[in-house]
């Protein structure tokens, strides 16, 4: 069955009790062709909340896509309360490439909301923003780690927010970082617009990994189930062997030297101030620079790749507590 080619996605003249496969228009490519984000809705039989879940903001960033595949596979139509509106990729140029970024360079996670008679990327964000997002009651954005970094499973979210801070519980994540959000992405965009929104990131980029898909379900279908969308008892019973750990505050470690980059800590363990983080050597071996935690803290991501450069990231680190005013890092 070909997708229904639309220019927004209008959940209302949608069928009710059912899963319907979009085509969105978006923008043109250099051969005239149009750019369809494919989209799907599941659309319940009584009305509700309509959920947004958005996945491959970032083209090379995958585990969201499955995450969306595996979460529709078991939500019944019939019994559905509201909409669940799943974007499974956004970005379709920088999907096909295998890379970050959108078809003109652009981070579109930098540049929502976007603007008519902008650059390409601009004007995508705008036109996805006002066709795919305006609608929505809620929004989870699934993003991973960037190349040559890998991510905790952990969410990021105004944990001042009532709303968002309890979906970001119901995900039982490693790690819960409090951020305000950040000028330019989606995820801050949508909350202008009075969309409830929170960023979820799922370990690696350019691949699948099963076992935190399958965790971000679960925490879906919890999300789900306390936005009154699904019964409890459509949920499992099972609870990562984990504690969530929450962060206050978050930043980045950067080197100051260049060379061969070695990072010791593992994901979501805790560091205490003075331990040994990193050590670059240069090409022959010799040891220029260790590196040590500033202050205590948990590793929320870190640098896999050793080609470092003068000002290369290490890790980002968490800092454990309430939420506090302070400078956050960028969401992915």
């Amino acid at each position: 069955m070909q997708p229904l080619v639309v220019r927004r996605i209008d959940v209302a003249s949608l069928p009710e009790a059912a899963r319907s496969h979009l085509a969105l228009e978006t923008v043109g490519d250099g051969l005239g062709r149009d750019i369809f984000v494919p989209s799907i809705v599941v659309r319940g039989r009584h009305p509700g909340p309509i959920l947004g879940i958005t996945a491959v903001v970032h083209g090379n960033e995958l585990n969201g896509l499955p995450a969306i595949h595996r979460l529709l596979e078991r939500l019944d139509p019939e019994t559905l309360t509201g909409a669940v509106v799943a974007v499974p990729v956004v970005n379709v140029p920088g999907y096909h490439r295998n890379e970050r970024c959108f078809s003109d360079g652009s981070d579109l996670n930098r540049i929502f909301p976007g603007k008519e008679g902008g650059t390409n990327g601009e004007v995508f964000a705008s036109r996805f923003l006002d066709r795919a997002i305006r609608g929505l009651d809620v929004l989870i954005d699934l993003h991973t780690a960037s190349f040559g970094r890998v991510n905790s499973l952990y969410v990021r979210a105004d944990l001042r927010d009532e709303r968002a801070r309890e979906m970001a519980n119901r995900l039982y994540p490693q790690i819960l970082l409090h951020n305000r959000g950040v000028d330019g992405t989606l995820r801050d965009a949508a909350m202008d617009l009075g969309v409830a929104s929170i960023t979820v990131e799922i370990g690696n980029p350019q691949s699948i990994q099963d076992s935190l898909v399958w965790w971000t379900v679960q925490g879906l279908l919890r999300v789900m189930s306390f936005l009154g969308m699904i019964a409890e008892s459509d949920l499992t019973t099972h609870k990562p062997p984990w504690e969530t750990i929450q962060c206050g505050r978050s930043y980045w470690i950067y080197t100051d030297r260049g060379g061969v980059l070695e990072v010791f800590p593992e994901l979501a363990t805790r560091v205490h101030a003075g331990d040994r983080i990193a050590q670059v050597r240069d090409v022959y071996g010799r040891v220029i620079r260790d590196y040590f935690a500033p202050e205590d803290g948990v590793v929320i991501g870190k640098s896999t790749n050793p080609v470092n450069q003068t000002g290369s990231r290490i890790l980002h680190l968490g800092i454990e507590g309430a939420p506090q005013s302070a400078p956050v890092a960028p969401d992915a």
